[in-house]
């Protein structure tokens, strides 16, 4: 199974990181009307777009050494996915747990773009 593709799902989420995203907050949901969906404080700010979402993410809340934006893909597991994105010229960045969301493994494209594949919990 490691020789297969990791075959996202959907485009789960796409996030900016933001130094102020209670600012920026404001932007989104009053000069663009973004409904919001879920808010932890100031750290992570989402807004529901379809069947995908959109969210203001603090440094602390982004993946590794990220600014600007960040694609999220959904996949089903990480089997196999270290080896492909190495082989393929990229960088595995870590793995970050979120407890009942699940989980993220952060990684750099071989232009050094970070990407996360989101692994929902169990």
């Amino acid at each position: 199974m490691s020789g297969q593709p990791l075959a996202p799902k959907r485009l789960q989420n796409v996030y900016v990181v933001a130094n102020k995203p209670d600012a920026l907050h404001g932007f989104y949901e009053g000069a663009l009307g973004l409904q919001l969906k879920f808010r932890d404080e100031d750290r992570w700010i989402q807004y529901g777009l379809g069947n995908t979402s959109m969210a203001l993410a603090s440094p602390q809340e982004a993946a590794p050494a990220t600014a600007g934006v960040v694609m999220v893909f959904e996949v089903e597991d990480f089997a196999g996915a270290q080896e492909r994105i190495e082989a393929g010229g990229g960088q595995v960045l870590g793995v970050r747990d979120m407890g009942s969301h699940g989980a993220v493994l952060s990684l750099r494209d071989p232009e050094g773009n970070v990407v996360q594949l989101f692994k929902r919990a169990a």
